[in-house]
């Protein structure tokens, strides 16, 4: 299980009210609600291995080369040349992000980032190394076709952005909490058909990039929306297809339909560079196995008076320690 940290204790901030305080009086409800969700996912999923997937870089250069607009609407002030964005985050919410951080660290529960990568990339790396860790030792079954892979990955992520990763061969899925995560959507290629029109995972990332996502500063091709560029997808493969063919003049394009994509080949050159996740960020060895019981129970009963935050430990406790 992989989650995308960030997405979900933005959503615990917003979800639970502020006068979920410590003791001391300072917030603490996005503390609690990730570890709420933790205890939930690991008590309701039951995963061997999780990894608490984290932004080093809200705002990579490389994409921010690519696309200038990338998530500029969300950049706090303006820093000296050489210096990284500052993402703008709420005043509550950013004194409970290092709780987090030592809460994970004494309970024994992974947290990976990469330098200069978003926790998107570090989802994308670890989702393609257990892929191919999986591939290396799927056996064949006797009277099937195929191999059957002994392993499945889930990625927990209020980003839609992850559903390019969406892979029912390879077992990879999305369990995305439009109505939270005790009730998530479950995204795989049947639910990316019947919500989006398109057959996979590369496919949505081809039609985001079509589509564009004014949330991150994504432009899209102007006048091609979410259904229009599905519909494209399915007459002409994927992108590079569908941009031959305006190239070319062919069939199945209006003059207008290739006049706007033949006007966004700038903008469509570097755009999949800025949508899609990144498969090899420098992501280290990790020891993902979930604990039985605390890595350093004494630093996690202090964090837990410190904050006020013993019932949401405690959940999180009961919950490792009765997996199978």
């Amino acid at each position: 299980m992989l989650l995308d940290s960030a997405s979900l204790y933005f959503r615990a901030f917003y979800g639970l009210p502020d006068s979920l305080r410590s003791p001391d009086g300072r917030p603490v409800n996005a503390v609690r609600g990730l570890l709420d969700m933790i205890a939930f996912l690991v008590t309701e999923h039951g995963p061997d291995r999780l990894v608490a997937c984290w932004d080093e870089d809200w705002r990579p250069a490389f994409r921010v080369e690519a696309i200038g607009s990338y998530k500029g609407h969300r950049v706090a002030a303006v820093t000296p040349a050489g210096e990284p964005d500052v993402e703008e985050v709420p005043d509550a919410l950013t004194p409970q992000v290092p709780v987090i951080v030592d809460v994970l660290a004494a309970l024994g529960i992974a947290r990976v980032g990469a330098p200069g990568f978003e926790a998107d990339d570090v989802i994308g790396t670890l989702v393609t190394r257990e892929v191919a860790r999986s591939a290396a030792t799927a056996l064949p079954v006797p009277g099937a076709v195929g191999i059957v892979m002994p392993a499945s990955v889930d990625i927990v992520t209020g980003d839609r952005d992850l559903f390019q990763l969406v892979d029912d061969a390879a077992g990879v899925r999305v369990l995305y909490p439009a109505r939270g995560v005790r009730d998530p959507d479950v995204v795989d290629q049947a639910r990316l058909a019947e919500k989006y029109g398109v057959p996979g995972g590369q496919a949505y990332a081809d039609m985001a990039t079509l589509r564009g996502d004014p949330s991150d500063g994504l432009p899209g091709v102007p006048g091609i929306g979410e259904k229009t560029a599905a519909k494209l997808l399915a007459a002409f493969g994927d992108l590079a297809g569908l941009r031959a063919a305006a190239e070319s003049g062919a069939k199945g394009l209006t003059a207008t339909q290739r006049q706007k994509l033949l006007d966004a080949a700038a903008y469509l050159d570097v755009a999949p560079t800025v949508v899609q996740v990144a498969r090899d960020a420098p992501v280290g060895e990790v020891d993902d196995a979930l604990p039985r019981a605390p890595k350093d129970p004494e630093a996690l009963d202090t964090l837990a008076e410190r904050w006020g935050i013993r019932s949401s430990v405690d959940r999180v406790l009961t919950a490792l320690a009765a997996r199978p």
